[in-house]
């Protein structure tokens, strides 16, 4: 009873710490969310410059990066070569600079809840991409699924009260840029056996991200604000924003680390419906019943999706142990071997 107990309270432990790191990455992400909306938004604190405040963001996570590793050197960097440097964190640097740049825009002309709604396309654009670069294969169910999320989210896109037709580009073209990193960070580093928590990440990569948005920014944002002088660093706001974001990505790290990918897939479903309820609830944006039918509808799509996903994973599993169980069996049955033998010649 005791050794079950103890099973019991390990287990129990687990889940607990589990769900904590959960609810940690989603109240994180859920904040950067809207207080990137409140920033942003011209009917809030009306700052409608996205390439500045994700500047803003990577400057502020290169430094603590750099001070983490460098100076105090809490993280060790990981050694890189200055050729896999420029052919894999380079190209993943600027894919993540202009998908943060198109998302942090779509928050000017878009509803919080609808580009919930239209985030639900990255497995459709993770599959695609991946197809097209030869990193996943096509099937035709898992096909048929994409198509389902996809018509759903046209249908909930066709039903949308704010519908801005500029919006949606930058949101679907933030959505192809992150699903295109997302292949990549497979192709470039995982397949190279190179590892980045988020710290390592951010030492790297955030760097980058700054040099490619100073490029756009020179030419789109930096006349307007030297023109308008609309640009002072509000240190509470901007600072505690920056803050957010820095701990978001230590949130991914821990939720990833400790559980899974797949876990935080699952997490990202429950964190949308509870940004779409308080989009409707708080900020008072309009939600259409046609909105939530096809949101519903691609809502079932990416949790077969990601049922799916977790079915392939125990096979993989399950083959993966499978030879290890029969290389055991073999062992136990010789040792049997051997023991009778010792038997019969004692006898």
């Amino acid at each position: 009873m005791g050794k079950f107990g103890a099973i019991s309270d390990v287990l129990l432990r687990k889940i607990v710490v589990s769900y904590a790191y959960v609810a940690l990455w989603i109240f994180l992400s859920f904040t950067v969310i809207v207080y990137n909306k409140y920033i942003l938004d011209k009917k809030l604190y009306d700052w409608p410059f996205p390439i500045s405040l994700t500047m803003i963001h990577m400057a502020f996570c290169s430094s603590l990066a750099f001070a983490l590793v460098r100076v105090f050197k809490i993280v060790e960097p990981v050694a890189l070569t200055r050729s896999v440097y420029l052919t894999s964190v380079l190209p993943i640097g600027a894919l993540y600079s202009f998908s943060l740049w198109l998302s942090n825009s779509a928050y000017i002309y878009l509803s919080v809840s609808f580009i919930q709604m239209l985030k639900a396309l990255m497995p459709v654009a993770v599959y695609s991409i991946g197809i097209f670069l030869k990193k996943d294969s096509y099937k035709p169910n898992t096909m048929a699924n994409m198509v389902a999320i996809f018509v759903g989210v046209a249908i909930a896109a066709y039903g949308e009260a704010r519908f801005d037709p500029w919006g949606i580009f930058l949101q679907l073209g933030a959505v192809a840029f992150e699903a295109t990193r997302l292949v990549m960070i497979q192709i470039l580093l995982t397949s190279k056996g190179i590892n980045l928590n988020p710290i390592t990440s951010l030492y790297y990569v955030a760097p980058s991200c700054l040099a490619f948005l100073a490029i756009p920014w020179m030419f789109v944002e930096f006349p307007v604000l030297k023109q308008s002088s609309r640009f002072h660093f509000d240190f509470v706001t901007f600072g505690a924003n920056s803050v957010c974001a820095f701990a978001l990505n230590l949130a991914v790290f821990l939720l990833v680390g400790k559980t899974s990918a797949l876990t935080m897939n699952v997490a990202g479903v429950v964190k949308d419906w509870l940004l779409i309820a308080f989009s409707w609830s708080v900020i008072k944006d309009t939600v259409t019943p046609l909105n939530l039918f096809g949101y519903g509808l691609a809502f079932i799509g990416v949790c077969y999706y990601n049922h799916s996903k977790l079915q392939a994973l125990k096979a993989n599993e399950a083959q993966k142990k499978a030879p290890d169980e029969e290389e055991s069996g073999k062992l136990w049955s010789e040792r049997d071997e051997d023991g009778s033998g010792k038997k019969s010649d004692d006898a």
